[in-house]
């Protein structure tokens, strides 16, 4: 049965859970080793060490060659890629977030240094219709009465 992305991406997080198997990954990352090279590395049995790498190699994560008398395991680059891509999408979003975070604080630094934004003057009375109504309407009969007394 072939399994699905996300079931190899669980099988795969969940061998990397271990730290053993982490430091093997991180061991062959410097190229191939034995079981028993890799099982010097640890303080536990070579058959603990051989059930951990068969973890791995289950997870698609190592692979084992023949190579005589030896079989050295290998990591396998195409099931650290899946890992990667899968990491890579959820940090790119959480990087852009953090993006605009930095753009807003920025920002807010920037105002806070060189000041609050320049806002027109808050006049009351252009909320009042019916203020604002009678002052033009006391204008006009004001310009209108002081043009009488001129005659």
């Amino acid at each position: 049965m072939d399994e699905t992305a996300d079931q190899q991406l669980d099988r795969a997080f969940l061998a990397l859970a271990d730290p053993v198997r982490r430091a093997v990954v991180a061991r062959l990352s410097r190229g191939p080793a034995t079981v028993n090279e890799l099982a010097e590395l640890f303080p536990i049995t070579k058959q603990a060490t051989s059930k951990h790498i068969a973890v791995l190699e289950r997870a698609g994560l190592v692979t084992r060659t023949r190579e005589a008398q030896r079989r050295p395991v290998h990591l396998a680059p195409a099931r650290l890629e899946q890992l990667t891509a899968w990491i890579d999408r959820y940090r790119l979003v959480a990087e852009a977030r953090y993006r605009s975070l930095d753009d807003v604080l920025a920002s807010m630094a920037e105002e806070d240094r060189d000041g609050p934004a320049q806002h027109p003057p808050h006049d009351d009375t252009q909320h009042d219709d019916t203020q604002h109504d009678d002052t033009q309407h006391d204008d006009s009969d004001h310009n209108h009465t002081e043009q009488e007394d001129q005659t």
